[in-house]
């Protein structure tokens, strides 16, 4: 298909090609000279594979380790509704819920109902022992509770699940949950559910992510839902694009300068010397 829709174009038609299998990709990382950006979209292995060897420059992301911070002033019915999204809705989309963090003030008023419906969903919650002893109390012993709830180890907060299966830990205030997803997030997309705007703005502003939400699912990190159209990729990178990246999010920039035999030597801070205006001249 692609092939033939370039035949009605002057792009060459071996412009795109297709690789099938992997013991060709290094060979493909090698032609830095002649490729200028590679977008790897598969799997954790796969990803941290070209990132480390390669010297062109990579756009993606390795992991999708997201964290919602639930806050004690979140509306309970929005915090159940956006917590069942980020986790449920596609389980194995990088941009899906792996860690729930629970201020400790909110264990007995929004946990309970968060943890009700996500368990009626399939979800396995694996918490740690504060979460776990609120849950064993709160929840009927005729539910699924008993056989959804299982003890956190360490690795847990560190892992992609990609399943139903959720982290859930309780944390002392919006400083140890930014501190947990900082150490522990992948930089891809956070979000936190509160109706206190300027602990939201705090966290948004504190949290080193790609995506940082207020009230709204992580599965919004998406190129179609931002607007972007296609989705070329996710990047997690410090420069250029992050986030979703459409095809405009691919361009650079490439300065022109039209004179009329300026040169630099006549422009300064001496005497005699012309200063730069920087005005739009057009």
């Amino acid at each position: 298909m692609i092939s033939s829709a370039l035949e009605k174009t002057q792009v060459p038609n071996n412009a795109v090609q297709l690789v099938t299998t992997r013991d060709v990709i290094p060979q493909l990382l090698d032609l830095d000279q002649y490729i200028d950006l590679v977008i790897p979209r598969g799997s954790n292995e796969l990803v941290r594979y070209i990132k480390s060897n390669t010297k062109i420059p990579v756009l993606g992301h390795a992991d999708g380790l997201c964290s919602i911070f639930l806050e004690q002033s979140a509306e309970p019915q929005m915090a159940v509704d956006v917590i069942v999204d980020s986790k449920t809705s596609y389980p194995a989309a990088c941009n899906s819920l792996e860690t729930l963090l629970v201020q400790r003030s909110a264990l007995d008023t929004h946990l309970p109902l968060v943890a009700q419906a996500l368990i009626a969903k399939g979800v396995v919650l694996r918490c740690d022992a504060a979460t776990k002893e609120v849950l064993a109390s709160k929840l009927s012993t005729e539910s699924k509770a008993s056989e959804s709830l299982h003890d956190a180890t360490d690795a847990d907060f560190d892992t992609e699940f990609l399943s139903l299966t959720l982290a859930v830990k309780a944390v002392a205030d919006i400083d140890e949950a930014v501190a947990h997803i900082n150490v522990h997030g992948s930089k891809h997309t956070d979000a936190i559910l509160t109706s206190d705007k300027e602990l939201a703005e705090k966290f948004m502003a504190s949290v080193d992510a790609a995506g940082v939400y207020w009230n709204a699912s992580t599965r919004f990190a998406d190129g179609m839902r931002y607007g972007f159209g296609t989705e070329v990729g996710i990047s997690t990178n410090k420069i250029h694009s992050r986030g979703p990246v459409g095809l405009e999010g691919l361009m650079i920039y490439k300065y022109k300068i039209c004179g009329q035999g300026h040169v630099t030597a006549v422009y300064g801070e001496g005497e005699g010397k012309k200063r730069f205006k920087h005005e739009r001249l057009l």
